[in-house]
C-alpha cells in the first residue's frame, strides 16, 4: 500500500516471551491485533488507552505462546481470526499448538478466515500482504506492508525459528528464507520473539541468511 501514517505497538506476552504486535492507522483508529500470545489484559489495556478499534486477529503461525490469548480478545472484541489453511488445526489440537508439552490442553475455536500466499488482509488503510513461509510451522506466514514484514518465528534477529517441531522443515524453512532475503534491505523485521532489524542487516549478520 501507499504511505500511510500508521503506529506499531509492540507487547511481550507470555512467559515465553513472544511479542504481540498492535499495527493502526494513526487516523482512524483501526487496528490488527498480531500474534497475541497471552495476558489478555496488557492487550486490552493497551487497545483502550490508544482508543483504537481492532478489526481483526491475525496469526503468523499456530504455536501457542502466539494464540494463547485468542478466546479472551475475539469474545471481546467480536472480530474476525485469520490464519494459514496449513496451521488452521493448530488452533483445535492442543497437540500440534504445542500447549499439551507445557502440560496444558489449550484449544480454541477454528478460524473465521484461512490465508494463503498472496492472500491480503485489510481494512480500510492497513494491507497486510500474506507471504506464505513455512519450515517452523506449515502454515507459517509473514505480514508486509509498507516498508515492514511481521516474520513470526521465521526470522528472528541474528537466528532463524526452530524446526524440530511437528510440521517442521529445514528444507522448507531455507526456501522461506530466500524468499525474504529478496525483500528491500531497507525493509523493517519485527519477529515473534525479540528485538527489531532489518532485511540488510540480516543480510550481512545473520548466519542462515548471510550473503
Amino acid at each position: 500500500m501507499g504511505k500511510k501514517n500508521f503506529s506499531i505497538e509492540t507487547i511481550v506476552v507470555g512467559y515465553l516471551a513472544a511479542n504481540c504486535y498492535i499495527v493502526f492507522d494513526s487516523a482512524s483508529k483501526n487496528a490488527f491485533i498480531i500474534d497475541p500470545g497471552g495476558d489478555a489484559d496488557l492487550i486490552t489495556k493497551r487497545i483502550r488507552e490508544l482508543s483504537l478499534v481492532p478489526k481483526g486477529i491475525v496469526y503468523t503461525h499456530g504455536h501457542y505462546d502466539h494464540i494463547g490469548a485468542n478466546n479472551e480478545l475475539k469474545s471481546l472484541f467480536k472480530v474476525p481470526v485469520y490464519i494459514h489453511k496449513k496451521d488452521r488445526d493448530f488452533l483445535v489440537d492442543s497437540s500440534l499448538n504445542g500447549s499439551v508439552f507445557l502440560g496444558l490442553d489449550e484449544k480454541y475455536g477454528a478460524p473465521d478466515i484461512v490465508v494463503e500466499d498472496g492472500s491480503v488482509i485489510s481494512c480500510a488503510s492497513l494491507e497486510l500482504r500474506v507471504i506464505h513461509t513455512p519450515g517452523h510451522t506449515p502454515g507459517g506466514i509473514c505480514l508486509f506492508f509498507d516498508g515492514v514484514v511481521f516474520t513470526g518465528d521465521t526470522l528472528f534477529n541474528g537466528s532463524v525459528g526452530r524446526w524440530d517441531l511437528p510440521g517442521g522443515s529445514e528444507t522448507e524453512l531455507k526456501v522461506s528464507l530466500a524468499k525474504l532475503s529478496k525483500l528491500s534491505p531497507e525493509t523493517k523485521i519485527y519477529p515473534g520473539h525479540g528485538e527489531p532489524s532489518t532485511i540488510g542487516e540480516e543480510l550481512k549478520n545473520n548466519p542462515y541468511l548471510k550473503q
